[in-house]
C-alpha cells in the first residue's frame, strides 16, 4: 500500500534540530567563516572591499553557483555529477562550432540541447543501467573532454558577437551572470522546499528503500536531477564562452572540484538526505572569496589549487565526523 510522502518520510532539513544545532546553526557557522575571510583579506589588500572587487567575486562565483544549485539536489539524493567541468567546456565548443556554421541562435540552441543530452546520458546510465554515479560521471568527464578536442580540432575556437550573456549589465550595473546565478538559487530553493520533487530527493537520500515503499518514483526523480544538472552545465558553459569570447576544449578544468567543494562545504552530506541551497550559496561565496583574496595577495595559482583541495578535504572530514557523532548513516 502506498503511504503519503509527507507522513512517510520527513526531509532531514525539516527534522527537529538537536539542542546543539539550535545554538549554532550550520549556516551561522558558514556565515562566520565568510565574514572572517572577508575581514582577513580586507586587511591584506586595500582593493578587497571596493564595490568593483566585490562584484568580481560574485561574477567569478556565478558559474560555480549555477552548477552547484542542481548539484545540491543530486547530492541530497545521494548522487553527484563529476562531469560538469568537461561538460561546460564541451558546451562552449559546441556553441562556437555551431555558430561558425549557422549563426548565434542555432549555436545557443544546439548548446542547450547538448547540455540536456549530457544530463540524459548520465541519468540513463545511473537509473536504467544501474551504473554507480561516480563511475558514470567519471566516464562522461573523459568522453566529453575528448569529444571537445575532436570537435575543436585541438584548437581554441573564436566566438565573436556573443558577449552580452557574460558581460552585459542590464540592471543596476549588475552583470548578467550574477542575475542568472541569483535566479537559479531562488528557483532551486523553492523547488527543494515546496515541491514534491524536492522533498522526494531528500527522502531518496535519507532512505531509498523507504522512499520507494512510500510510492516515490526514485529513478524518475534521480533522472530529473541529472537532467537539471545538464541544463545548468549548458547555462554555465554558455556564460563562460561569452565571457572569454572563445571556446577551448581545455576550459573549465577543475570546475567539478569547485562545485563539489562548495556543495559539501555548504553542509550537504555524501551520505545523502541532507543539504540546503542556502548552505551551498554560502559555500560558493566562501570559495569565491578565497580565490579572490589569494589572487589579490599575489599567491601563486598552484597554491590556490592546494587551498581548494585542502578546503574540500576539510569539508568531507567534518561531514564524516558529524555522521559518526550523530549516528546518522
Amino acid at each position: 500500500m502506498t503511504v503519503p510522502l509527507d507522513t512517510a518520510i520527513e526531509p532531514v532539513e525539516d527534522r527537529k534540530p538537536t539542542r546543539s544545532r539550535r545554538r549554532i546553526p550550520e549556516t551561522a557557522v558558514l556565515a562566520g567563516v565568510l565574514l572572517a575571510l572577508a575581514i582577513f583579506f580586507s586587511t591584506q589588500s586595500e582593493f578587497y572591499l571596493t564595490p568593483n572587487n566585490l562584484l568580481n567575486i560574485l561574477v567569478s562565483a556565478s558559474v560555480i553557483g549555477i552548477i552547484a544549485a542542481p548539484g545540491t539536489l543530486l547530492l541530497v539524493a545521494g548522487q553527484f555529477d563529476l562531469s560538469v567541468g568537461s561538460g561546460a567546456a564541451f558546451i562552449g565548443v559546441v556553441m562556437a562550432w555551431a555558430t561558425a556554421q549557422w549563426g548565434v541562435p542555432t549555436g545557443v540552441l544546439l548548446a542547450i540541447v547538448a547540455g540536456l543530452l549530457i544530463g540524459m546520458v548520465n541519468g540513463f546510465a545511473v537509473t536504467v543501467l544501474g551504473i554507480n554515479a561516480l563511475i558514470t560521471t567519471l566516464a562522461t568527464l573523459a568522453i566529453l573532454r575528448g569529444l571537445g578536442q575532436v570537435l575543436a580540432g585541438g584548437q581554441t575556437l573564436l566566438l565573436p558577437g556573443f558577449n552580452d550573456l557574460g558581460n552585459a549589465r542590464p540592471f543596476l550595473n549588475i552583470p548578467v551572470p550574477v542575475l542568472v546565478f541569483a535566479a537559479v538559487v531562488v528557483i532551486t530553493a523553492l523547488v527543494m522546499k515546496f515541491t514534491v520533487f524536492g522533498r522526494s530527493m531528500y527522502a531518496i537520500g535519507a532512505n531509498p528503500i523507504a522512499a520507494r515503499l512510500a510510492g516515490i518514483r526514485t529513478k524518475t526523480a534521480i533522472f530529473g536531477g541529472f537532467l537539471l544538472s545538464g541544463a545548468a552545465v549548458a547555462i554555465g558553459g554558455l556564460i563562460l564562452v561569452s565571457q572569454l569570447g572563445a571556446a577551448s576544449p581545455n576550459a573549465a578544468s577543475g570546475l567539478e572540484l569547485s562545485v563539489v567543494t562548495a556543495v559539501i562545504l555548504g553542509g550537504a552530506s555524501l551520505a545523502g538526505g541532507r543539504g540546503t541551497i542556502v548552505g551551498t550559496l554560502l559555500g560558493v561565496l566562501i570559495l569565491g572569496t578565497l580565490n579572490n583574496g589569494l589572487t589579490l595577495m599575489n599567491i601563486n595559482s598552484f597554491w590556490q589549487d592546494v587551498a581548494r583541495g585542502v578546503l574540500l578535504l576539510a569539508a568531507v572530514g567534518f561531514d564524516q565526523l558529524r555522521l559518526r557523532l550523530t549516528g546518522d548513516k
